[in-house]
């Protein structure tokens, strides 16, 4: 069994016994406990719909068809003019 572990919060070696993280000072209130773990991740949760993608589709759809109407126009009037 090794003597060390791994810190949940800076990933610094930390003694078994030891009652805080000797690099980043967590301990189990702020980074050893089960509800904690996975704090500083910043993982996405399920729960919520990530709307830049849509947002950014449709930005994107929005732009081509500008443009494409700006290039019919611009053809419309070099023919005209």
């Amino acid at each position: 069994m090794p003597d060390y572990f791994d810190c949940p919060n800076c990933g610094a070696e930390v003694p078994i016994k030891a009652k805080s993280c000797p690099d980043c000072g967590s301990d189990e209130k702020t980074g050893w406990s089960e509800d904690t773990m996975y704090d500083g991740l910043d993982l996405p949760t399920f729960d919520e719909p990530d709307m830049r993608t849509k947002t950014s589709v449709l930005q994107s759809k929005l732009m081509y068809y500008i443009v494409a109407i700006l290039t019919i126009i611009a053809f419309v009037l070099f023919y005209i003019l």
